[in-house]
């Protein structure tokens, strides 16, 4: 994802121009996808609209319009009379997300290898060498960050901007679902894959960059618990794991 929009420095609290206020959607929308793909905001996590639109300097109809268009995206969740919350996907909700980007993705992945200019591809090899050396680092959330960028720059060198929109917005619930569900401590794309991606696309072989992430988005899907836990427990005692006691007959 691209750097947040540096904000003006409006009154707070007053209602800007509608091209300023347009501008202040779009910055408050960024910054809150870039702090769910750094991890930095969680599902579930409450976005008050007083104390956004006090760190924003801008009216709470601004923040509410850019709320509103995360929540029809399903980044954000609206709850009457208790306000806007960072989305929790189910596990159904995952499941459809990571079926959506094998679908998408390789068409994306075939479009940088038909497509991606001699800058966009150094571009590609720049971002995986810094993936490298913040892997390397053991330096976690940039690594998060980075992983979920990749995805996005893919689509921007396609030259496709249907396509970034969709991959920004799958991205951010992917990351959502990944702090939900992800098995064993992971929270990062696979090591190796993106590099193979790139290598694909630097050889202009468009079937090779789409197979490629078919088996790299099945590899991020493994990682996720996505079967549904065994159904509730009867009553209390099992909840908390008693073995329940024979009830003596009458």
């Amino acid at each position: 994802m691209s750097s947040p929009i540096p904000l003006s420095s409006p009154v707070p609290g007053a209602e800007p121009p509608a091209t300023a206020r347009g501008r202040s959607e779009q910055v408050i929308r960024a910054r809150i996808l870039e702090a769910i793909f750094e991890r930095r905001l969680t599902p579930g996590e409450k976005l008050t609209e007083d104390r956004l639109a006090e760190l924003f300097g801008v009216s709470r109809t601004v923040v509410r319009q850019a709320l509103a268009r995360l929540a029809q995206d399903g980044i954000v969740e609206l709850h009457p009379n208790r306000g806007a919350f960072v989305a929790a996907p189910s596990r159904t909700d995952a499941r459809h997300v990571m079926e959506a980007r094998a679908v998408v993705e390789p068409e994306v992945a075939q479009a940088a290898a038909c497509g991606c200019d001699a800058h966009g591809l150094e571009r590609l090899r720049r971002h995986i060498a810094r993936e490298d050396e913040v892997r390397a680092a053991d330096d976690r959330a940039s690594l998060v960050r980075l992983t979920g960028e990749f995805h996005v720059m893919l689509a921007e060198v396609a030259g496709n901007p249907v396509f970034v929109r969709l991959l920004t917005e799958l991205q951010a619930l992917s990351s959502l679902s990944i702090l939900l569900y992800a098995q064993g401590g992971r929270t990062a794309c696979p090591r190796g894959d993106h590099g193979a991606i790139v290598a694909a696309i630097g050889r202009g072989e468009p079937e090779a960059a789409a197979r490629l992430m078919r088996e790299h988005i099945a590899h991020v899907a493994a990682d996720l618990e996505l079967s549904e836990p065994a159904g509730p427990a009867e009553g209390l005692a099992q909840a908390l794991g008693f073995t329940p006691r024979a009830r003596p007959a009458r």
